[in-house]
């Protein structure tokens, strides 16, 4: 169980979110003055249609848009005055995402792919080191035995493994995932979902989800609802 103080450390805060395109002469307001608190060692779930905003908004909240009204404070941190640099080097360091079509690169390994997040990411760790941490994470994910092979040698359920072993190289201090079984059969989406579960309740590691899938909706321990722009908190 969460501890009160676990509870009131807050990740991100979002204020009054809106988010329009333009279409030609046309605005689609996709967003319509969001309020959103995430603290660490959430497990958030954020259902709803496609085509409701989810993906809009967690783009927002992982800093990878921009909203076209209100504020999102990350660690206190509030991002609309950051340069795109910063923004970049807090999203390398601190956030990972997981998404529905894996976007992993064809011509490395799984250890490779994993081992890419610190390999950008600038520091002094011993390459060597980061290397053994690579491994270490694919065998969490059950994979050591597939470090080397390429994702066009994996299933889709590895390569989603894979793909959570590289969300989590850099110990960020949120995981985003869109629609993370969305190209799984059953039984892999189950272990993904179990596997979700295992990183957050060990390791405290928070995890918000955006989904259709109203079963792996079901799993967060906080659990969100999106219709018409809008978001509101469910029992």
């Amino acid at each position: 169980m969460m501890t009160e103080k676990i509870k009131k450390q807050i990740i991100i805060q979002a204020t009054g979110i809106g988010r329009e395109y333009r279409i030609g002469k046309q605005v689609v307001s996709v967003l319509k003055n969001i309020d959103l608190t995430i603290y660490k060692h959430d497990f958030m779930t954020i259902s709803g249609a496609s085509g409701v905003g989810k993906s809009t908004l967690l783009h927002i909240l992982g800093l990878l848009d921009e909203p076209s009204e209100g504020k999102i404070a990350f660690q206190g941190i509030e991002i609309q005055s950051l340069s795109n640099a910063r923004k970049a080097e807090i999203r390398n360091k601190s956030i990972g995402f997981i998404f529905q079509f894996f976007h992993l690169l064809p011509e490395f390994s799984a250890m490779e792919n994993v081992l890419l997040p610190a390999l950008m990411r600038r520091n002094t760790t011993p390459v060597k080191e980061l290397k053994e941490r690579s491994k270490a994470l694919l065998d969490k994910v059950g994979l050591s035995h597939r470090m080397k092979h390429k994702p066009s040698e994996l299933s889709g359920g590895e390569q989603q493994r894979v793909a959570i072993a590289r969300a989590i190289m850099n110990k960020p201090d949120v995981i985003f995932a869109d629609e993370p079984t969305g190209n799984l059969d059953s039984k892999a989406s189950l272990e993904i979902q179990n596997l979700l579960y295992e990183l957050n309740d060990q390791t405290n590691q928070t995890i918000v989800i955006v989904t259709h899938n109203t079963e792996l909706a079901a799993i967060g321990r906080r659990k969100m609802h999106m219709s018409d722009g809008s978001i509101h908190e469910l029992e």
